[in-house]
């Protein structure tokens, strides 16, 4: 029986959950369809793979290599499993999304172990590292090897390219290497008006989880090694860990899309700038208050529990420690002035209710 494609939504409703809420970029949407049609050798070997590692050079340097895979999870297990032997362990902060996000993923699938450290805005500092950076020698213990931050940060904060250059000074220094999770890396450049090699293999960053979801990809992230001798195997531990696609020219030209012109920056930028209308707008409201600086597309806030949930009921969003009354309110490249001004009204009506 034939069965008609019917749309099962409302494309003029917005929410304030996650950016990964959005659609594709139409402009990314356009790539995939110039990419179809007809053969292209399979599992990386097609032209757009190929035209990406140039695109790529062009943001982190000659000598980067990215190995596009399908998400970011995958992207972070891969790229921490490709910087630790079996015994080692990676330093990252306790509110960090290989720690909280991923269902033990690093852990279970990777096969290392995670040193969470606790932080007051998500950002490590070298002596925050130094917490967890003991212990090389000592057979009982998780070896650290390596040092994860993420940028920005699941607290919507923002590394300096000072503060990321310490982190890695510090963590060579003690024979550690260190990994970067660009779930919003687009946002952060944005943010810091700087280009992305600038907080990256500028300052000693080795190997970077760059983020297309959350910027208007449909799907499909990539592991960019930034140091070569810093990783081994890579292209097996694709495979092993169910990250390779066959298809991978459809990978590819999406991030070819919002990084060989400047569609990246550009839904980064608007992003941002949604995010900084709302909190202008909630800054004004009794009752509220702003949790963490607001650098990116994110805004953290608490308020009363019975209001939250009634808003809930009108946006959809996300509560970060229900017990608190902390909520999440993220911003996408497609949040209108709108959508933001709509949701400071109703939360001044359920405010005043």
């Amino acid at each position: 029986m034939r069965t008609d494609a019917r749309r099962h939504h409302d494309p003029q409703v917005r929410g304030f959950a996650s950016d990964n809420y959005a659609g594709a970029h139409p402009e990314v949407l356009a790539a995939l369809a110039l990419a179809n049609g007809g053969h292209q050798v399979a599992y990386g070997e097609d032209d757009y793979t190929g035209h990406l590692q140039r695109v790529m050079h062009s943001h982190f340097g000659a000598t980067a290599e990215a190995f596009p895979v399908f998400n970011g999870t995958g992207a972070n297990v891969v790229a921490l499993q490709a910087l630790t032997d079996r015994w080692g362990a990676v330093i990252c902060a306790e509110s960090a999304h290989i720690n909280v996000d991923e269902g033990g993923a690093p852990e279970r699938m990777g096969g290392l172990k995670l040193l969470g450290v606790p932080t007051p805005d998500g950002k490590l500092t070298p002596d925050l590292i130094d917490r967890q950076a003991y212990g090389w020698d000592d057979e009982h213990r998780a070896m650290p090897q390596v040092v994860s931050i993420t940028q920005n940060t699941e607290l919507g904060t923002v590394y300096t390219p000072d503060e990321i250059r310490a982190i890695c000074d510090h963590a060579h220094e003690r024979g550690m290497k260190v990994h970067l999770d660009g779930a919003r890396i687009a946002n952060a450049a944005a943010s810091l008006d700087v280009p992305m090699r600038t907080f990256t293999n500028t300052v000693g960053v080795d190997v970077l989880s760059f983020g297309g979801t959350k910027n208007g990809a449909l799907f499909g992230e990539a592991v960019v090694v930034l140091n070569p001798d810093a990783v081994r195997a890579m292209k097996h531990l694709r495979k092993l860990s169910m990250q390779l696609a066959s298809k991978m020219r459809f990978v590819s030209v999406q991030l070819e899309a919002l990084l060989a012109r400047d569609l990246w920056l550009r839904n980064a930028r608007h992003a941002n700038a949604m995010a900084q209308r709302l909190a202008e707008g909630v800054r004004a409201i009794d009752g509220v208050r702003i949790l963490y600086p607001v650098q990116a597309n994110a805004v953290f806030a608490r308020l009363p529990h019975a209001v939250s949930e009634r808003l809930q009921k009108r946006f959809r969003f996300y509560f970060w420690d229900e017990a608190a009354g902390d909520v999440r309110w993220m911003c996408a490249f497609d949040t209108g002035e709108d959508d933001v001004d709509a949701f400071v009204q109703a939360l001044k009506e359920e405010m005043a209710r």
